[in-house]
């Protein structure tokens, strides 16, 4: 079994031989967010949250102003003024620069090119079932089998209801991810069929291996490829 180095790429800001100033997603939320008029932090985090942007890439609120920051230090974003509403600290409006068009522009091209290994907790832990006998891992992927059936019903029934009032272009993100939670749905099924009907490869080894404690002949040669030296 494989243990996932998680790498993601594209929120490292890897992308054609060069690094991207500014890595954190949270950074091309911000920049789209500010294209349309100039914000304060403030403002940014509440125009996000009201968009879902928390719910279509990994976003850090407390990292937010330093994101802003960061653009403002590499020239994406600058000042416009300091506003003091009431008892209020005084808060910093920026907008966007011409550099930050152009990179939000080409961040959005690479995430739309570009596939990146973005492994998910699920890939980490189908990657140490192993360590489980198969007669606990099946119920464990039934259960799993479940809840994407009833998170699939209820993503269905929202996105038709979002389709009632907004334009596809602003469901594209949606309709995404309910293809992929009905691909993992289908795929956990039929894993989980294999496991219950005895079909799945190895299945008698892998019992034999939590009994005893024993591994198959030649799997401990594999598993020992993964080992560090010495």
């Amino acid at each position: 079994m494989r243990i996932f180095a998680y790498e993601y790429s594209a929120a490292r800001g890897h992308t054609m031989g060069r690094r991207r100033p500014v890595t954190n997603l949270l950074a091309l939320a911000v920049l789209t967010a500010v294209v349309q008029r100039p914000m304060h932090p403030y403002e940014m985090a509440s125009v996000l949250r009201a968009r879902g942007k928390d719910q279509d890439m990994p976003i850090k609120w407390g990292s937010l102003y330093t994101v802003v920051r960061n653009l403002h230090k590499h020239g994406l974003l600058e000042e416009v003024e300091s506003r003091r509403e009431g008892g209020r600290p005084e808060r910093t409006v920026y907008r966007i620069t011409e550099a930050g068009r152009r990179e939000a522009a080409d961040w959005t091209r690479e995430l739309l090119s570009e596939p990146a290994r973005e492994p998910t907790a699920f890939e980490a832990g189908l990657s140490v079932m192993g360590g489980l006998g198969p007669d606990e891992v099946g119920p464990l992927l039934r259960r799993r089998l479940e809840r994407l059936e009833e998170q699939i019903e209820a993503d269905r029934r929202a996105l038709e209801a979002e389709r009632a009032e907004l334009p596809r272009l602003f469901l594209v993100e949606s309709e995404y991810a309910l293809a992929m939670r009905e691909a993992q749905a289908a795929w956990v099924c039929a894993l989980v069929k294999e496991l219950e009907g005895g079909t799945f490869p190895g299945l008698d080894e892998w019992r034999t291996y939590h009994r005893t404690g024993e591994l198959p002949d030649g799997s401990a040669d594999v598993a020992a490829r993964g080992a560090p030296d010495g």
